[in-house]
């Protein structure tokens, strides 16, 4: 027998997805309980019984979205068989997926649980939890290209995972601002004008800092006022 207050043909993995498209567009705050029950198709009692609170059901959500929802962009960085590419055809599928006409604009775990006052303190872990994760899938292709060959051994991966990583974040706020796919794109080519200088040998950029005086550094010859 259905449970009072639940259609009879409730059904919940369709329902789960109803309110991920409810938070993707409104984001946590903004998805009142009236919107999420009316896309879901049930009243509130049927909502906690089912998921139990908001909070549980948006990270049910979340776990969807990124199980369901632009695999292809992560897709990129297993098929290209170089990290300079791989990289570019990251932001190139984001760039695509944050732009289409048939679903929110932006991403659900970059643009979710930004305003932590106003957000259980569960969202904001999961939330960072899902964007260190994001972090480490980049950094792991670069250490990847280190360790056959493709980068020098000295590159800060941590680092240069983490620019590409708030460039994928901006893009998603200019995607939520109705950025087009050409706006995005431009964004991407510019953040892989500086890949040359994120991945090039640390020891040739501290070997050109040196001054002229430093020993090695090639100062010319002596003045001659120079002591002998």
């Amino acid at each position: 027998m259905p449970e009072k207050g639940r259609p009879r043909s409730f059904d919940r993995a369709d329902a789960l997805m109803r309110a991920m498209q409810v938070f993707w567009e409104k984001g946590y705050e903004g998805a009142s309980l009236a919107a999420l029950t009316a896309a879901m198709g049930i009243n509130a009692p049927s909502l906690y019984a089912a998921f139990g609170c908001k909070e549980s059901l948006y990270l049910e959500a979340m776990e969807l979205y990124s199980q369901t929802v632009g695999t292809e962009i992560w897709a990129a960085l297993e098929t290209a068989p170089k990290a300079r590419e791989a990289i570019s055809r990251f932001l190139d599928a984001t760039a695509r997926a944050y732009s289409q006409a048939d679903t929110p604009h932006g991403c659900l775990i970059a643009l979710g649980g930004l305003h932590q006052a106003a957000v259980p303190q569960a969202v904001c872990d999961a939330v960072s939890r899902h964007r260190g994760e994001n972090i480490a899938k980049l950094r792991d292709r670069l250490e990847a290209a280190i360790a056959a060959g493709e980068l020098p051994a000295n590159v800060n991966t941590e680092a240069v995972a983490t620019f590409y990583a708030t460039v994928q974040h901006g893009m998603s706020i200019l995607a939520r601002d109705d950025g087009s796919y050409e706006s995005l794109k431009h964004v991407a080519d510019g953040a892989m004008a500086a890949w040359d200088v994120l991945t090039r040998d640390e020891s040739i950029k501290a070997t050109s800092k040196k001054s002229p005086s430093e020993p090695g550094a090639g100062g010319g010859k002596p003045s001659q006022f120079s002591p002998a």
